[in-house]
């Protein structure tokens, strides 16, 4: 099993300034790679309590500091993006990075979506779709001809920098969503499913749903990819123990966990993270996907 830590950079101590806050997450990048964490996460939201509107901005700075831990979003809203954008965004960020980028994408919520961007609950799946299938074909194809619906069309583009990795994993992230689920399984990618605090069922329902889409798309049951990720409270063996139920029933290969450092100081926040790395990642990393 791998560990992810991921920040959406909540900003709610306004003694600090937005600089400073900023400083941190990548502070806690850097403490991650020292303590062998497999990857840290920036996600993207646009309004309040958030700093995290800019994930390539952020990752391509930890980028910088870093060497070796992978460089992740938690979730690129691509309903949001203009696709051609994005795909440079982050193929630049692949090429700084020495091709350490993975994106897990998301359509993302909160009402600054349709004040910035005029993305509605009617039409975010259809853009989230449409985005996702074009940001696909640019990564994987120098030229593309295109036409869609919430875009002008393409007619053999060209994007530039090409990216350093020419397969890139995207894992699809879902909460409730079997669109989200549906969309992943079609193109035979990854899911990313967080629940946090909520109940194992619902999300256990999801992820058979996943299996099952899966298989109908006709792909190989053997290379089906799950990551999970919930609360971590308590003492290291309260961890495991929730750790090793979530995996009987899901059977996932990535766990992720809270970078937020608001709330704690820098020694607390030093401390639980050497504390995971110690006593419970080398009792949970032998565990497998299936």
């Amino acid at each position: 099993m791998r560990f992810l830590l991921l920040t959406l950079i909540t900003y709610f101590d306004h003694t600090k300034s937005p600089a400073t806050r900023l400083r941190e997450v990548v502070d806690s990048a850097v403490l991650g790679e020292q303590l062998g964490f497999d990857g840290f996460a920036v996600g993207e939201r646009h309004e309040r309590p958030f700093l995290s509107s800019a994930p390539p901005v952020v990752l391509s700075h930890i980028a910088a500091k870093t060497s070796t831990i992978q460089l992740w979003t938690g979730v690129t809203t691509l309903s949001l993006l203009d696709p051609v954008r994005a795909f440079e965004d982050y193929s630049t960020l692949d090429n700084l990075s020495g091709g350490r980028l993975e994106l897990i994408v998301g359509k993302g919520n909160g009402t600054a979506q349709a004040e910035l961007f005029h993305v509605t609950v009617e039409d975010q799946w259809d853009r989230q779709r449409e985005s996702y299938e074009l940001f696909r074909r640019l990564w994987r194809e120098p030229k593309v001809t295109w036409e869609g619906k919430f875009r002008p069309s393409l007619t053999d583009a060209e994007t530039w920098p090409r990216p350093l990795q020419p397969e890139i994993p995207i894992w699809h992230g879902s909460a409730t969503s079997k669109a989200s689920v549906e969309l992943a399984a079609r193109y035979g990618d990854p899911l990313f499913s967080a629940n946090v605090t909520n109940p194992i069922e619902p999300y256990a329902d999801l992820i058979d749903y996943y299996r099952e889409r899966w298989a109908f798309h006709g792909h190989d049951p053997a290379k089906i990819r799950i990551e999970r990720s919930s609360a971590l409270v308590g003492s290291p063996q309260q961890i495991i123990d929730k750790v090793h139920r979530y995996h009987e029933r899901f059977g996932h290969e990535i766990t992720h966990l809270a970078a937020e450092t608001e709330g704690l100081t820098e020694k607390q926040q030093r401390a639980s993270l050497e504390l995971f790395a110690g006593e419970v990642a080398p009792v949970l990393r032998p565990l497998k996907g299936r």
